[in-house]
């Protein structure tokens, strides 16, 4: 009996470790043309909101911009990389839901998850008069 009991004790144990470290957090950023790399004469604006439960590792964001030179091409996170440094493609989003707002969702790696609460993840947005990124901003967690 008494073998029950400690194996019932350590697996509590472990969920109750394992909720603790469950959470959900949330991101921000203001996008702008002088946090590109190298920085663009943009005059858009915008805000990526997203929040990440760490337990299922899901990712869902909102993004607004105005006054970018022209319809948006592309946009994604990326990562990692802290401001100031470029880094490759995270998280594309679909071309079908680059109009403001753009909303989405999506699933993370571990790694992924570990880049956001580290704060080494961007988010640009790129258009034809800057295919490189117009506007771009780096997340950081709202607490």
């Amino acid at each position: 009996m008494k073998g029950l009991w400690t194996g019932a004790a350590v697996a509590l144990l472990v969920f109750a470790a394992t909720a603790a470290r469950a959470a959900t957090l949330h991101f921000a950023a203001p996008l702008k043309g002088g946090d590109e790399v190298p920085p663009t004469d943009s005059k858009g604006t915008g805000k990526v909101e997203a929040t990440l439960d760490t337990a299922t590792k899901k990712l869902s964001y909102t993004v607004t911009y105005s006054g970018l030179t022209g319809p948006a091409t592309m946009a994604h996170f990326h990562g990692p990389a802290l401001a100031g440094a470029n880094a490759g493609v995270e998280v594309p989003v679909p071309t079908s839901a680059l109009a403001n707002p753009m909303k989405g969702s999506a699933t993370l790696t571990d790694s992924q998850v570990s880049d956001f609460e580290a704060g080494k993840i961007y988010f640009n947005i790129h258009t034809a008069a800057h295919p490189g990124g117009e506007v771009r901003g780096q997340l950081a967690e709202v607490k």
